[in-house]
């Protein structure tokens, strides 16, 4: 499985590909912002996204809109992160076709979930 890890912080990105790695997932790739990630599927084929909610230039919320609006891209799942815990935030994310969504601080156990049930989504 092919994933792409989208986050503004360097060393977030590192603690989500440690954890992927951790759980089997070694084909990792990163993007520091919504539009990276966007000229990055343009490019690739990814299994998988798991971006940050809050990002300069493009947030996760954009990425999501981007990714659903995209013929070849729709159907591609996304993992979003974030330590917003909004109800009216997350539920518009959720509206937006997220297919999960994990609250920072979080650790690989909830990772490992969320990644099964993508899995058996997909």
């Amino acid at each position: 499985m092919k994933i792409l890890v989208v986050d503004d912080m360097t060393s977030m990105r590192h603690v989500l590909i440690h954890m992927l790695r951790s759980l089997g997932f070694t084909d990792n790739e990163e993007a520091s912002d919504g539009l990276h990630a966007l000229n990055l599927l343009r490019k690739n084929k990814y299994d998988l996204v798991i971006t940050d909610l809050h990002m300069p230039k493009l947030d996760g919320k954009g990425l999501l809109q981007q990714i659903r609006s995209h013929k070849s891209l729709k159907a591609l799942p996304v993992l979003m992160v974030s330590c917003e815990d909004e109800k009216s935030t997350i539920e518009e994310v959720i509206a937006n076709q997220v297919n999960g969504f994990i609250v920072k601080p979080f650790n690989t156990k909830t990772l490992a979930r969320q990644m099964d049930w993508i899995c058996q989504e997909s």
